[in-house]
Parts: C-alpha cells; sequence; structure tokens
C-alpha cells in the first residue's frame, strides 16, 4: 500500500474514534452533504441550527461534532488532492482503524461523488483576483527651469485584475523603481 495519505494525529484518533460510534444509517447522508459542498470553502457545510439537530441526532457535544465534521472534510480533502480511487481510500480509512462499515460508506460516498468534486476542486479560483491585463507608461523628464541636466524617469503599470474590472496603478519614480527591482 502507498504512504498513508491521512496522518494518524491525535485529533485524527479521536475523531475516529468518535467516527466508530456514529449510527451506520445516517452517515452516508452525512457523508454525502460534505462531500458535495466541499469545494466551498468560503461557507459552512450546516447552518447552526442544523449543526444542533446534528448533534442530537448523533448524540455528541458540539466540539465533538466539530472535529467530527473536520475530519471528514480532511480525509475528503486528502482524497480530492491524491485523486484516491475508492478502493484505495477505503483500504486508507482502515489502516486508520476507522470500522468497516464507515470505510465502504466513504467508499461508496467517493465513488458517486468523487469525480465530480474533482472537477468542482480544478475549476476553482484559488486566489479572490487574477491578474488579466499589464499597461504601461514610462515618462522621462529631460530639464526643468531650474536644472539643465535632469534626467528623473517616472513609470506608471496598470495592472487590470479580475475583481470587478478594476485596475491597480504604481506610480515609479527613480528612487522606488530602484528598490523594487
Amino acid at each position: 500500500m502507498a504512504a498513508s495519505v491521512v496522518p494518524e494525529t491525535d485529533s485524527i484518533r479521536r475523531a475516529v474514534l468518535l467516527l466508530n460510534a456514529v449510527d451506520p444509517g445516517r452517515f452516508p447522508r452525512l457523508l454525502s452533504r460534505l462531500l458535495q459542498r466541499l469545494h466551498l470553502k468560503a461557507e459552512t457545510s450546516f447552518s447552526e441550527e442544523e449543526e444542533e439537530k446534528l448533534q442530537i441526532a448523533f448524540s455528541l457535544e458540539k466540539q465533538d461534532l466539530h472535529l467530527v465534521l473536520e475530519a471528514i472534510s480532511f480525509i475528503l480533502e486528502q482524497a480530492v488532492y491524491h485523486n484516491l480511487k475508492p478502493a484505495s481510500l477505503q483500504q486508507q480509512l482502515q489502516s486508520i482503524h476507522l470500522d468497516q462499515d464507515k470505510a465502504e460508506a466513504f467508499a461508496n460516498a467517493w465513488a458517486a461523488g468523487g469525480q465530480e468534486t474533482i472537477e468542482k476542486f480544478r475549476q476553482r479560483v484559488l486566489t479572490p483576483q487574477k491578474l488579466e491585463t499589464i499597461g504601461w507608461q514610462l515618462n522621462l523628464q529631460m530639464s526643468a527651469s531650474t536644472q539643465a541636466k535632469l534626467k528623473s524617469p517616472r513609470a506608471v503599470l496598470e495592472l487590470g485584475v479580475s475583481n470587478e474590472d478594476s485596475k491597480v496603478l504604481l506610480y515609479l519614480n527613480n528612487e522606488p523603481s530602484g528598490k523594487a527591482w
């Protein structure tokens, strides 16, 4: 078997103990929901009200529920990152002592929605703004009324970014541009 993609840290061990105690009938729906919303990093998968219902349904304290949700998300993110096959994911999870029924539930959920999730991650922009255009202008002042031989370059860089067609302008004269390069 390849190297483990899910390290056996203290928090993972604790999460595995909690996951093994979770009701196997409700677990696949939880996995499916987390897998569907995995690519939405800025949003939480569950509202406060839904989390309270999950606490009751799975008989978990709030911090334990958060640990379980974070562990499931981490495992699924690792599966995305390593592009694991369902059988390999199941083996990896069994190697960290996750019960077979839970590991099978992960493998089944991954088989059903893994490729779609990987594709969503590929299409996601990792940065909030993307550089789209670059414009520049160089002005060279050769003299002034007080100086006959003045060489004062001034540059303007115009960076067009994808966020609402905004532009970033950089004005550089001789001193700052020398430090910038």
